[in-house]
């Protein structure tokens, strides 16, 4: 295991010129932008990158949290395939401002969305072989040995009376693909398996229902204001909700054993959505709605990070054979789709729109109104996770029998 060499500081990025594209063809107009699209060859991850690391330093990027956090896992895979040892020491730089030397951070980790950045830390343990970053990510891994649970062992969505009894679709990928990596990392995939394996299962049992989707929340105690008296359930299927999901039951079965126990049931979960997805999918754009299966509303809107994460997951569980082939085909549609918010603009750097910010529970007029943004992390992150799986299987394109399995 090695350190990175000092001299590559956050600071290359500040000074480093920005990515240079030449059209090979006249600029083409962007669906609601008056910005060109360069040549199909352009490397999206890395433009997207090389822009985000010349906006921010690892200083100014934001504090720890999830946003960041997927956005700068989605830079570490960009990483893993440039080698372009900038992009990891850029990493390094932002968790460092949270780990101390001796591992400790001043993060209590009283809700799951403040878990999902510690897959940083398992990955900078793997890179560096530092062991304060083991000290730092098993403080995730002792929190949930006392974080609450519902009556079925759910982890609430966070350890506050706001929160109290309430499980989100985000928050299985809050602490689930870490908690598997961890295991991975340092010899505890015993219990993290199996613990990741519980929580997606007890998840999907309160939060899907019939055609495949999941609501966005559920409510044991059916006190909070948006539950449904009856079932606990939140009144839509919000489409970021839905992605945080489907990309975390992927990665989990990634990590499972063929024989593991909550196989079958986790299987079974992710084929009734995929179904489900691929019937919402929005014939015109190969998007998904902010609101998934009312996309027939005037004023209901495709939003960019859910469609990244829905390609990513269907594409993922496509190829590991999770999922029918043909299922290719609607990642494909899902791939062009979201291709189609991506520009460069007159400074070269990348903008990637209808990126939703984030997001309480509510009901329709509540997500309706949620800000459009451009370049919000939640999308980025999504964006190089999904492109990082598409971007060479894009080439290869669905078969006839692939296209028309129903």
């Amino acid at each position: 295991m090695r350190r990175l060499s000092a001299a590559l500081t956050a600071g290359v990025f500040a000074t480093a010129g920005l990515l240079t594209v030449t059209a090979t063809a006249p600029p083409t107009p962007l669906e609601h932008t008056a910005v060109a699209r360069p040549a199909a060859a352009t490397d999206w991850s890395v433009a997207m990158v090389d822009s985000t690391t010349a906006r921010y330093t690892p200083s100014t990027i934001g504090g720890w949290s999830y946003p960041v956090g997927l956005y700068l896992y989605g830079q570490y895979l960009t990483y893993q395939r440039t080698h372009d040892a900038r992009y990891l020491s850029y990493l390094t730089s932002y968790v460092d401002r949270f780990v101390k030397s001796d591992g400790s951070m001043d993060q209590g980790f009283n809700s799951l969305d403040s878990m999902q950045a510690g897959r940083l830390l398992v990955i900078l343990h793997r890179e560096t072989g530092e062991d304060r970053y083991r000290k730092a990510a098993k403080k995730i891994r002792d929190r949930l040995d006392t974080f609450p649970r519902t009556s079925d062992g759910g982890f609430w969505h966070a350890d506050t009376s706001s929160r109290a009894h309430q499980l989100w679709s985000d928050g299985v990928y809050m602490v689930n693909p870490f908690l598997v990596e961890y295991g991975k990392e340092f010899g505890d995939s015993a219990y993290a398996n199996d613990e990741a394996a519980k929580q997606l299962y007890v998840y999907g049992r309160h939060l899907q229902v019939s055609g495949g989707l999941l609501k966005h929340a559920y409510d044991e105690s059916k006190t909070a204001s948006w539950s449904d008296p009856g079932t606990g359930l939140a009144p839509e299927h919000w489409c970021r909700a839905v992605g945080w999901y489907s990309m975390a039951i992927v990665n989990v079965l990634d990590a499972l054993a063929v024989n593991h126990v909550r196989r079958p049931q986790l299987m079974g979960i992710l084929r009734d959505l995929a179904k489900g997805l691929k019937k919402y999918q929005d014939p015109a754009t190969g998007r998904w709605f902010q609101v998934i299966d009312k996309g027939s509303r005037s004023d209901n809107w495709t939003e960019t990070s859910c469609s990244s994460m829905f390609t990513y997951a269907l594409s993922r569980g496509a190829q590991q054979g999770y999922l029918d082939a043909h299922y290719k085909s609607v990642a494909q549609r899902g791939y062009e789709g979201v291709l189609a918010k991506i520009s460069l603009g007159s400074d070269g750097r990348t903008n990637l729109t209808d990126i939703s910010i984030g997001t309480n529970v509510g009901d329709y007029a509540f997500y309706m109104a949620r800000p459009r943004e451009t370049n919000d992390f939640h999308g980025l992150g999504a964006f190089l996770i999904m492109n990082e799986q598409l971007r060479t299987k894009a080439r290869n394109k669905p078969t006839q029998d692939e296209v028309s399995q129903p």
